[in-house]
């Protein structure tokens, strides 16, 4: 069987046309695979879900009777120190669990506003 002679460059062309589309389209696209766009929905859910817990974060603080104590330790570290002491104040905890969240601790010192932070 014989093919016609424009064929060899034809299937190079549209291999090549296949190859650039591929690179452009996940490049620039903004085409993803299946296991990122898994990634940047379990990460936009916890964030989500960060933010829907800050309100009980603040609860947390307004109730607690060493309150102001805490506050001034809060207000007199930055970084990850205040971090580290906003999570052993257990404000930080998300209901029903016995350790601290980091990204809540976060957001709650964010919401608290301590010095502009």
């Amino acid at each position: 069987m014989t093919f016609p002679e424009w064929t060899k460059p034809g299937i190079y062309g549209a291999l090549g046309g296949a190859i650039a589309i591929s690179i452009i389209g996940f490049t620039w696209g903004g085409w993803t695979t299946s296991s990122n766009a898994q990634a940047m929905a379990q990460k936009m859910a916890n964030d989500e879900v960060t933010l829907a817990l800050v309100p009980v974060c603040l609860g947390l603080s307004a109730a607690d009777s060493e309150r102001i104590e805490k506050l001034a330790t809060l207000q007199d570290l930055s970084g990850f120190g205040r971090r580290k002491a906003m999570m052993e104040t257990g404000w930080a905890t998300h209901p029903g669990s016995d350790k601290p969240d980091r990204d809540l601790a976060d957001a709650c010192l964010a919401e608290l506003a301590l010095d502009g932070s």
